[in-house]
């Protein structure tokens, strides 16, 4: 992207919670947290200066398939980014006294998402949804896994996948692709050995029954998740059912915002989601209400799904979807990081790369009865579990 003068560097791991056990839950996510409190050649206060006093970023974050360390910086400064990214994925020190700390900061974060009912509600329906199988774990962990988790369960993990055969490197703005393998090899990227290159194991996918469940939370609102399971990261079908879901609870024009929201006034806040991953996918929809009208809520989401899933969708509103989704996916191609995740996404999915225009003609492939299809395939109201976080039950 030669119009910018930053550049975006990530480093991937092929590991997260998706590869953890039960009793080992939160490991990925601590670890992602622990190498950043020191290295062979710098210190905490050292790693967390490197990139902010040159105006840059630097963070991280544990995905369900990825751990992801990142940093965002000025074209000059892509080497500082490699070098200290590099430091802290190929080189932490992973203390004792550090871990006795940090596990305290985990411990906070879970507090915090244990106040915070609109996350806490999907991880209570990924666990309903999912039920024994990783992805039903909390990425956190639970205040039981932690605590037991120590210093030979990060280095077990550190050195089975921080290595060159289990990372990609992605990066995008205003660099090419020779400087940045100058930069790698001047960094000390390449002269890591590989590692054990298979695959982490993950057990394969099973979901439970379609139910609707119960969490008593006093509060003023209940939330709601009602969603199922979907297709894998690579399958065709994801395009439909993305464009699918953001004509249902995309935004304002959406058909569920203005029914729930516009028509009924029955609560602020409504929405579709998605996630894709290697092996399979999850969907549905969420919404916030008070707790005498969560009934009603629930029952107008319902119906809107009945209805798409018996009658489709017309073509003209079809075509405004192709369009509403092509200008979003240009929009967020004209983000740094964004083009960064793009590229990183097509090795660590094994999938071909598409330009922008080859995109946007996938697109404008999407039939109407492609979206019709994708209606009876994943949005069934009846074949959803309902998730609803509250102090009462839905009446």
């Amino acid at each position: 992207m030669p119009g910018v003068r930053s550049v975006a560097f990530g480093a991937w791991v092929r590991a997260a919670s998706l590869h953890e056990t039960r009793e080992r839950m939160g490991v990925s996510h601590l670890l992602e947290h622990m190498v950043f409190k020191g290295t062979e050649r710098r210190s905490a206060h050292q790693i967390a200066l490197s990139l902010e006093a040159l105006g840059g970023s630097l963070d991280a974050y544990t995905s369900r398939e990825h751990t992801v360390y990142q940093g965002r910086v000025l074209d000059e400064h892509l080497r500082d980014a490699a070098d200290v990214i590099g430091d802290i994925v190929l080189h932490p020190t992973l203390k004792k006294t550090d871990l006795v700390l940090e596990r305290k900061v985990i411990l906070e974060e879970i507090g915090m998402v244990d106040d915070t009912p609109d996350d806490l509600v999907f991880e209570l329906h990924n666990e309903a949804l999912w039920g024994a199988h990783p992805y039903g774990y909390s990425i956190l962990g639970t205040r039981d896994t932690v605590n037991k988790l120590g210093v030979r369960e990060l280095r077990e993990l550190h050195a089975r996948a921080y290595h060159p055969g289990q990372l990609v490197i992605g990066a995008s703005g205003n660099v090419e692709h020779d400087r940045l393998l100058d930069i790698l090899a001047a960094t000390g990227w390449l002269d890591a050995a590989p590692g054990d290159m298979t695959p982490l194991v993950s057990t394969p996918p099973h979901r439970e029954p379609p139910s609707i469940k119960h969490v008593h939370r006093e509060g003023a609102q209940t939330h709601i998740v009602a969603g199922t399971t979907a297709v894998a990261h690579g399958d065709p079908r994801r395009f439909p059912l993305l464009l699918l879901s953001m004509l249902l609870g995309g935004g304002m024009s959406s058909r569920l915002f203005q029914r729930v929201r516009e028509e009924l006034g029955l609560a602020y806040s409504v929405f579709t989601y998605s996630s894709f991953h290697a092996d399979a996918g999850m969907h549905g929809v969420y919404v916030a209400t008070a707790p005498e009208s969560a009934g009603a809520a629930l029952d107008a989401i319902r119906g809107e799904l009945r209805k798409v899933v018996d009658e489709g969708l017309p073509a003209d509103e079809v075509a405004m979807g192709r369009q509403q989704l092509k200008g979003q996916v240009t929009l967020s191609l004209e983000s740094v990081s964004s083009r960064m995740y793009r590229a990183a996404s097509v090795e660590l999915y094994g999938e071909p790369y598409r330009t922008l225009d080859e995109l946007l003609a996938l697109i404008d492939s999407i039939s109407v009865e492609d979206i019709a299809r994708s209606a009876r395939e994943f949005f069934d109201p009846d074949q959803m579990t309902v998730l609803s976080l509250g102090p009462k039950e839905l009446g």
